[in-house]
């Protein structure tokens, strides 16, 4: 709880709440003045250079920010989200899905508010008025209905002097954290790689795969196409308006959402028995090897796991069942690893969506140890990875709880509950270095 005074947000304003512009972002003009959209800013506030769109002065007059001005986020996943325009960013309008919140300075200083806009109490507030509305939506009355703490203009300015400096401490904390976070990535990643095409014995006899982006291979492996080491099968998707199908289905039935993982057990979604009765699915055991052939997620990534249990698919997928002589979690390690490769082949379709052939996919090479050393090779895998992953989980932790004390630091400095002139109320943040 507060133990400052509590007025209405609407009470801190200097102008009314105003919408933005509702025009068009198809200009990029940088002598007109920068066409801010809640998609422009980035969660630390700052303006995204590459997603610079401008409105003509004449359009962008009536929006144009002063230096303080809070711009809130009314509608969608970002609501509630708030962005401090500074003036030094050059001349700046803002889009129809923002609010502008103009602050009285004799009430409140603008950092302070958007201090508090960053507090549990704002979140809260934020959460419960979507709920009353049942969609994501805020509008300018709402917001203006919020409460926030109002302590003396001194008060307000020795806030956020000290949450400017403890919370920059704590950000360059967790940014050191990220950095290492993702090095432990590629380093995991490159072990995997390395394993799966040049082996574990690095004084083997080499030679040329023949293949240019692999390079050289151990001598006694084997260059072989997909299709010759795997029976390829698809999926689909039971008729949605038949409840027979999917109310309370135990089969899981995965889709490239579920794809987040190496090895399936599970899917979101499932479905009866009378479904794979009446239908074309096929129960896939495990030892299977799961990849995405369509959606818009290979823009990004080749989606690859290996099941662990019986499982059916949908359309936008493939099964690959290993024939005697490869491994499926070796041959899911080697695809996952090679992804980048498996990118190049993917083509669009006619309507836009990035899409697979099973041709490209089935003549795409891979590596071909002997069976004995594809069990070692996944055996020395899991031993390094699993080192990997505890360490990764851990910085993972680390960083959550940092992201946790940050916000609890500035609900608690905002509300009063924090004696700022005293250091030892805070935690230390070089104690959370461990």
């Amino acid at each position: 709880m507060s133990t400052f005074p509590r007025m209405k947000l609407r009470f801190v304003r200097n102008l009314p709440l105003q919408y933005g512009a509702n025009e068009a972002a198809d200009r990029d003009d940088p002598n007109d003045p920068r066409y801010v959209r809640i998609t422009d800013v980035t969660q630390d506030g700052l303006l995204r250079p590459e997603t610079f769109k401008s409105l003509p002065l004449h359009l962008a007059r009536p929006y144009l920010l002063a230096d303080g001005d809070l711009l809130l986020a009314r509608s969608g996943a970002t609501v509630g989200k708030v962005f401090m325009y500074q003036s030094h960013w050059g001349r700046c309008c803002f889009a129809g899905y923002l609010i502008r919140l103009s602050v009285d300075r004799r009430r409140a200083l603008p950092r302070f508010v958007w201090w508090y806009t960053q507090s549990k109490l704002w979140v809260q507030e934020v959460q419960l008025s979507n709920i009353q509305a049942t969609i994501q939506n805020v509008s300018a009355e709402r917001y203006g209905e919020f409460g926030m703490p109002r302590p003396s203009l001194p008060t307000q300015q020795a806030i956020a002097v000290f949450l400017d400096r403890k919370t920059a401490a704590i950000d360059a904390l967790i940014e050191k954290k990220q950095k290492l976070l993702a090095l432990l990535a590629e380093k995991r990643a490159a072990l995997i790689n390395q394993a799966v095409t040049k082996g574990l014995d690095p004084n083997v006899p080499m030679r040329d795969s023949g293949v240019a982006w692999i390079g050289e291979i151990p001598a006694h492996w084997e260059v072989r196409r997909l299709k010759e080491m795997v029976t390829m099968s698809g999926g689909s998707t039971p008729s949605k308006i038949n409840d027979a199908y999917w109310t309370n289905g135990t089969i899981p039935w995965v889709s490239p959402k579920d794809m987040k993982r190496f090895r399936i057990a599970d899917s979101i979604d499932h479905i009866t028995d009378q479904a794979l009765e009446d239908g074309r699915l096929s129960l896939l055991p495990p030892g299977v090897v799961l990849v995405v052939v369509r959606g818009m997620i290979l823009a990004r990534t080749f989606p690859v796991a290996v099941t662990e249990k019986p499982v059916t698919l949908n359309q936008d997928m493939k099964a690959l069942t290993p024939h005697r002589t490869v491994r499926a979690v070796f041959l899911g390690r080697y695809l996952a690893a090679n992804s980048h490769a498996v990118s190049s082949i993917v083509e669009e379709s006619g309507h836009g969506t990035k899409v697979l052939r099973v041709d490209l996919l089935g003549a795409f090479p891979v590596l071909v140890p002997p069976l004995l050393e594809q069990e070692e090779i996944e055996r020395e895998i899991g031993v390094q990875s699993s080192r990997l992953l505890d360490a990764l989980r851990n910085l993972r932790g680390s960083i959550e709880h940092l992201q946790e004390y940050r916000q609890a630091l500035i609900t608690a400095a905002v509300t009063g509950q924090l004696d700022i002139g005293e250091e030892t109320s805070v935690l230390a943040v070089d104690r959370l270095e461990h």
